[in-house]
């Protein structure tokens, strides 16, 4: 008999505490976990470089004489009064340095600064003939373009659009020779400058900035050596102006070349660019 309370007292606890475990609440799930996904920025500082084409609107080269006898010249014909000097073509490698800020990731403004310069080396050299065949050669030649620039637009995501204008310098060469009539042709005025002219420069342009997942980046193996966040890939349009020069065509070298022209020089024209940035991190 008391082996049978005490089966019977187990199977009462048994029972007491299956019950007890069914009366307490239920462990709950663990929650999803969410993973931010990345926001793109354009905040941060880039170096790139560039190719592009440009197409010159320099104006005529124009010419006046400086006393009765070259003002003849010139209204007689014998002198060019203009020439054309405009001329187009591709421009050398260039590169640049610059830092944007977006105000708000993702989608929104951004500004920034640029600063870069490339090598055109783009010359011209009309020569003209009168009717007395004594020929004026000249030569204008603009060898690179440097801009200091500011950069304001909006960014949609990975795509930016912007306006940009600023300060523009190069260094160019002008030059004006003038012949005699009597064979052999030897030169009687001569006048040159060489040297850095200063302007403006404005236009805009659209970047694009690869997604770290596109096939683009399996070739990118600068930007892998260099750690840069982001390859942009981008196409520029600028309109530079760096003004006038009147270049003094002296005579002299003849006996009879005397008196003194004045040859005055522009230099202004577009550029159509295309190239990448290596983007990091900004602060």
């Amino acid at each position: 008999m008391i082996k049978t309370l005490l089966l019977a007292s187990a199977a009462s606890a048994l029972l007491a505490g299956a019950a007890s475990a069914a009366d307490l609440p239920r462990r709950a799930a663990p929650p999803p976990v969410f993973t931010a996904v990345p926001v793109f920025t354009w905040s941060g500082f880039y170096i790139g470089t560039q190719t592009g084409y440009v197409i010159t609107d320099n104006g005529p080269i124009r010419t006046q004489g400086n006393d009765f006898l070259t003002r003849g010249n010139v209204q007689q014909g014998f002198r060019p009064a203009q020439i054309r000097s405009d001329v187009d073509g591709l421009t050398s490698l260039g590169g640049g340095i610059g830092y944007n800020y977006q105000f708000t990731p993702g989608a929104g403004f951004v500004v920034g600064f640029e600063a870069d310069a490339t090598w055109t080396d783009i010359s011209k050299r009309p020569v003209y003939f009168s009717q007395r065949q004594d020929p004026a050669a000249f030569q204008q030649t603009l060898d690179w373009l440097g801009t200091v620039r500011g950069r304001l637009g909006y960014a949609f995501d990975r795509l930016f659009v912007y306006g940009t204008g600023g300060f523009a310098y190069g260094n160019v060469l002008y030059r004006a020779n003038f012949f005699s009539f009597t064979p052999p042709n030897p030169l009687a005025y001569t006048g040159r400058f060489d040297g850095i002219e200063t302007g403006f420069v404005y236009g805009g342009g659209i970047e694009y900035a690869i997604p770290t997942d596109s096939f683009l980046n399996r070739f990118n193996f600068i930007g892998s050596f260099l750690k840069a966040d982001a390859v942009t890939l981008k196409a520029e349009y600028l309109h530079y102006d760096l003004g006038s020069r009147n270049v003094l065509v002296a005579g002299g070298l003849l006996p009879a070349a005397t008196g003194s022209y004045t040859s005055r020089f522009r230099t202004e024209g577009d550029l159509i660019r295309a190239g990448f940035n290596y983007k990091f991190s900004g602060f």
